[in-house]
């Protein structure tokens, strides 16, 4: 059952920063310094005053920006490193301390952190830069809120029940290899579009 709670950690938490890696941050942080749960020591690391003030400063920003239409796509491509690496770290940070059990999982959970991280990001950026092509932006507060939602609500389940969050995780995952193709297919002709309506123009 702790290999389960231990890959809970490491699926919950990347997915979730895959979406938003600041408020996954900031949940950790806030999580470990307020009590609200026993995390892991590992997760001590993310108990400072200046990650966890520095991840909600971001988190605000990336608030505003994730609200307004076009900012919304080229915050998430500036994120497009950002988001899978930090799920990377975050994975790796819940195998604990490196043992001779752990240290050769290290890199596998690192690139299962960080894959897991980059289809929650490419399937969000994906779908939002689909959502950019209605004239009103109110899809895009929709979306945008619905995404914070799942996040919070994601990290939270992740710190309190993270053998739960395996399989949830597990079943998102799945989820997007069902569907992340469909959405990148229609991401890729939407721009292809605009591309050549650029250049007729």
């Amino acid at each position: 059952m702790q290999v389960i709670a231990t890959l809970g950690h490491a699926l919950g938490f990347s997915m979730a920063a895959g979406v938003n890696v600041y408020a996954t941050v900031a949940i950790l942080g806030l999580s470990s310094r307020l009590g609200w749960v026993e995390l892991p020591s590992q997760f001590a690391l993310f108990d400072s005053n200046v990650v966890i003030a520095g991840a909600l400063l971001l988190y605000v920003v990336e608030f505003v920006a994730d609200k307004i239409p076009w900012v919304d796509s080229v915050w998430d491509a500036v994120h497009t490193l950002i988001r899978p690496l930090g799920g990377a770290v975050i994975a790796v940070t819940a195998l604990g301390e490196d043992t001779p059990m752990t240290g050769g999982l290290t890199a596998l959970v690192a690139i299962l952190g960080g894959s897991v991280a980059a289809g929650a990001h490419l399937t969000k950026a994906s779908t939002r830069a689909a959502a950019n092509t209605s004239p009103e932006p109110v899809s895009n507060w929709v979306l945008s809120l619905a995404e914070d939602g799942f996040v919070v609500a994601l990290g939270i389940l992740t710190v309190t029940y993270p053998v739960a969050a395996f399989a949830v995780a597990s079943v998102l995952v799945l989820l997007m290899l069902l569907f992340l193709g469909t959405i990148s297919r229609a991401a890729w002709r939407w721009l292809g579009r605009r591309t050549q309506a650029a250049a007729r123009a």
